[in-house]
């Protein structure tokens, strides 16, 4: 019988003859895994393990009493971040890292907006990391005013910037459609496509999804980022993709290349290569907003589309629509046109 080989999982024989297996990643606290590796209730472990076990809190050298560093050790224990989605507190521990290396033993007390600026200017050639770098750096600083340690916030009023663009690339249907050519039902970058255009959830949950999640012909999932709990009916094209390509074994659809299941991050960067592949240039976020995009065109309302996507704010929802509104009037003002011309 083949054996099952996991990556960070360490088998142990205990005093007592049993097996048994932990999840051990560098940079993490260990982790038990209940069951035998294979089983559903050992891989539903294992995934949730591969995917935000908690990291050792960064202290790994002596710290200056309040300094960048000690107000950034002090922020990861409050609750304001363990309530964070575990993306975002991933992305947050890898900036405070940068920032420690960098700026760590400079004292809170005395940082100023002229240091402030003189931080994101060295960030000038990146304007994103510099925009998420200022909102780390906000944070220790308001966490600095909640303990008493300053009382004015040096970042008050500074903004970066960013270059006017729409973001990630929203797929048309051409390349939909090319997409789907290329990749027939029953493949897997198929069913990854089905599903991020039939749920217009973030790659965080999509590789998350199992039949566990399929009830009364519906996806129901809480959104990690926004904490909402949702309700996605499944399309045929979905179903069919699933019943074609989802192991039924397995406690997701989707599984990587060593049969456990995707991060986000390695699903983002596999399904971007599914594209390069076929001469696409597209990303898994591009999905969601030509899911959201049809949504629009066929009329519905915002708060309709948001009851799908999961998106906090109406505001963001309400471009699509905005948008296919303006395409709507335009054709109708264009047959108008027609109309006009040819009564002449």
């Amino acid at each position: 019988m083949a054996s099952i080989r996991l990556k960070f999982v360490k088998a142990y024989v205990d005093r007592h003859g049993k097996v048994r297996h932990y999840f051990r990643k560098p940079g993490c606290k260990p982790v038990a895994l209940p069951g035998l590796p294979g089983s559903d209730e050992f891989m539903a472990a294992y995934g949730q393990a591969l995917a935000d076990t908690p990291r050792v809190e960064i202290a790994a050298r002596q710290t200056r009493a309040g300094s960048i560093n000690a107000m950034i050790i002090g922020y990861l224990g409050t609750a304001a971040f363990h309530n964070l989605a575990p993306t975002s507190q991933q992305t947050y521990r890898r900036i405070f890292e940068g920032m420690r290396r960098n700026y760590g033993d400079m004292s809170v007390a005395t940082l100023a907006r002229k240091h402030v600026i003189k931080m994101l200017d060295a960030k000038k050639d990146t304007p994103v990391e510099a925009r998420n770098f200022l909102r780390c750096l906000r944070l220790i600083t308001k966490y600095a005013i909640n303990i008493g340690i300053r009382e004015d916030d040096p970042t008050a009023g500074v903004r970066v910037k960013l270059p006017k663009n729409d973001g990630y690339r929203t797929w048309p249907e051409d390349d939909i459609a090319a997409f789907r050519t290329a990749y027939a039902v029953g493949t897997k970058p198929r069913l990854a496509l089905e599903l991020l255009l039939g749920t217009a959830l973030r790659c965080a949950d999509v590789v998350k999804l199992g039949r566990g999640h399929i009830r009364n012909g519906t996806i129901q999932v809480t959104a990690q980022k926004t904490k909402t709990a949702l309700a996605i009916p499944v399309t045929t094209e979905l179903a069919e993709a699933i019943n074609a390509a989802a192991p039924s074994e397995h406690v997701t659809f989707l599984i990587n290349e060593r049969g456990g299941s995707f991060t986000a991050k390695r699903f983002g960067q596999w399904f971007t290569d599914q594209c390069v592949r076929i001469g696409l240039r597209g990303q898994p976020h591009g999905l969601r907003k030509a899911a959201c995009r049809r949504l629009a065109e066929a009329g519905c309302t915002a708060p309709e589309i948001a009851a799908i996507s999961g998106h906090k704010s109406l505001n963001e929802v309400q471009r699509y629509i905005e948008k296919a509104d303006r395409a709507r009037l335009a054709r109708n003002a264009v047959a108008k046109t027609r109309m006009a011309t040819s009564s002449v």
